[in-house]
């Protein structure tokens, strides 16, 4: 039988009313604790959102917002398959170069615009493939600046073949009709749905976006939803309190496939991340981020995490001795990763020898399942122990000065550097100590080259190996040689996953052998979610929680 959605809402309005009545009369008798539906989740955001637009904003406070905003053609499931969203269905050509979208008609964008807080059909209307087609050219765009414009450039007429600049001038993205968006690649991508179920791909509107005159995405008039919520308020005053954005339901994009369970979500901002880990605490929100689980009790927390970082040692080029490449060589020859993966204690590290973290996925599969790092570990203590005196000889040296390891207390328990330090004293005889700094301070002294040796975090903006390797492209201190690399680029025009992890096999060999950033630990992000709650999920990769499903019971 066929329900329209409004007597669908006042059926699920008796329903609700029903379950809470007979709630009331079972209490103290172990009765039903309802559907947890229609929920108001409380959730805190670290800072206030830079930016609201899928294109261009990076930050983790507006990742948050926009994953629950938003929505695109396709996504990712809780198995991290990719499945349409707002596609209906699409096509790949024979020769994998031409993606064919077919759009449902069920996905709306919504705009208050005479801000009653309530929605009507005169306020809504179909998102369409020129939405798409207009989101897309926007990344491609050189004045957007848009840092998600290297994942797309193996659009076909996008890369210019002399200079390789990236424009939207020739970009070979076309919206056929209200429901057709056609995109051709210069080559085979494997990894272009992965791409596709991003939010930089998610929709834009292009006469919402002209009426804004330049502030898209940065105030509540200047954000429309096609997704689950839309944005009802928006106030931060970056000298006051009870800053907030407080969203509701997009009851137009409440369907049956997609079903939105929570009514609400508000978000308070604060100003730093012992702000948002107080309120957790204080019991004001349901969930949080997390990078260790050690203050949480599994008992008491429902807590799910994946291995999305990867830390390892970076040298500063301004100190010739701990930079050389023989320094490098030794310490890189002398980590005993077996030895060390022994001594891990923390469910949420684990010893590694490669860049790309276990969470990144080909396919289906973790791609290190598909490509373990053993290969890359080379441990030999004889080669190290020579190429520290070749490192000393060649500084004119009997002994070295004892350095320090910058580490943010953030990311790791240093006692575990502690042990390697330990193992280098009595291999070199000399003493490399320890560090511990604030997450503000590592920020900065790696940006001023305020250090010898770091142990450094590497991390994308996505779910994608591309994204990691592209940052040894980008980082200056990932690339102490200067020497150009362009690696990034080759990972997409494969038309295989197969093809693709021997590729990203072959570019992490390239990188670890220049051994500007020799891998110790693989490091997880976790979601902490108090007991009563389900069906919220997370991307440990930006940080943000997603609300659209989420069930609540308290």
């Amino acid at each position: 039988m066929e329900i329209t959605v409004k007597k669908r809402k006042k059926l699920l309005s008796l329903l609700l009313c029903t379950a809470e009545l007979l709630s009331l009369a079972s209490c103290g008798s172990g009765g039903d604790r309802g559907d947890g539906l229609n929920h108001m989740y409380d959730a805190a955001l670290c800072g206030n959102p830079g930016s609201l637009d899928p294109q261009y904003a990076s930050d983790e406070s507006s990742a948050n917002v926009i994953r629950n905003l938003y929505s695109g053609l396709l996504e990712r499931d809780k198995d991290g398959s990719i499945i349409c969203r707002n596609a209906e269905s699409y096509t790949v050509s024979p020769d994998g170069t031409v993606y064919t979208f077919t759009l449902r008609e069920d996905n709306y964008w919504f705009f208050d615009e005479n801000n009653d807080d309530a929605i009507s059909d005169e306020e809504c209307f179909p998102v369409t493939a020129g939405d798409y087609e207009f989101a897309l050219k926007r990344i491609l765009d050189p004045r957007m600046q848009s840092p998600y414009a290297c994942e797309f450039s193996g659009i076909k007429g996008a890369t210019d073949p002399g200079t390789g600049a990236v424009s939207s001038d020739n970009a070979e993205i076309y919206a056929i009709d209200d429901r057709t968006l056609v995109i051709v690649l210069e080559h085979p991508d494997a990894e272009f749905p992965a791409r596709m179920a991003e939010p930089a791909a998610f929709p834009c509107n292009p006469d919402f976006f002209y009426s804004t005159k330049g502030r898209y995405g940065l105030d509540d008039r200047s954000v429309m939803s096609n997704g689950a919520f839309y944005v009802r308020q928006w106030f931060f005053d970056p000298y006051g309190v009870n800053n907030i954005l407080y969203m509701k339901r997009n009851d137009k994009n409440d369907n049956e496939d997609f079903p939105v369970a929570p009514g609400y979500l508000s978000y308070s901002i604060e100003a730093d991340e012992a702000g948002v880990e107080k309120r957790f605490h204080d019991r004001e929100t349901e969930c949080i981020t997390v990078l260790s689980t050690a203050m949480y009790n599994p008992k008491k927390y429902v807590i799910s995490g994946e291995s999305c970082m990867t830390l390892g040692l970076v040298f500063n080029p301004g100190d010739s001795v701990w930079s050389s490449e023989n320094m490098r060589k030794a310490l890189a020859y002398s980590i005993d990763r077996e030895a060390l993966a022994a001594q891990i204690t923390d469910k949420g590290l684990s010893a590694a020898a490669g860049i790309i973290p276990p969470a990144v996925l080909l396919g289906d599969r973790s791609y290190r399942e598909i490509c373990p790092d053993s290969a890359y570990a080379h441990y030999d203590r004889e080669l190290a122990v020579n190429c520290f005196n070749e490192a000393k000889q060649a500084a004119g040296a009997e002994s070295l000065e004892s350095v320090k390891i910058m580490a943010d207390v953030s990311t790791v328990d240093s006692s575990y550097l502690h042990t390697l330090s330990q193992k280098w004293q009595e291999l070199f005889g000399c003493y490399i100590g320890i560090e511990d700094v604030t997450h503000e301070d590592f920020t900065e002294r790696m940006e001023s080259r305020d250090y010898t040796i770091a142990l450094c975090p590497v991390t994308g903006n996505c779910g994608i190996g591309e994204s990691f390797i592209r940052r040894f492209e980008e980082v200056p201190y990932l690339c102490i040689s200067g020497a150009p690399l362009t690696l990034s680029s080759s990972l997409m025009s494969c038309s295989t996953f197969d093809e693709l992890a021997e590729r990203y096999s072959g570019a992490e060999s390239v990188l670890l052998d220049r051994l500007e950033f020799i891998p110790l630990f693989y490091r997880s992000r976790w979601l902490v979610c108090d007991s009563d709650n389900e069906n919220i999920s997370f991307d440990p990769f930006t940080g943000a929680i997603d609300y659209r499903c989420a069930l609540n019971y308290s």
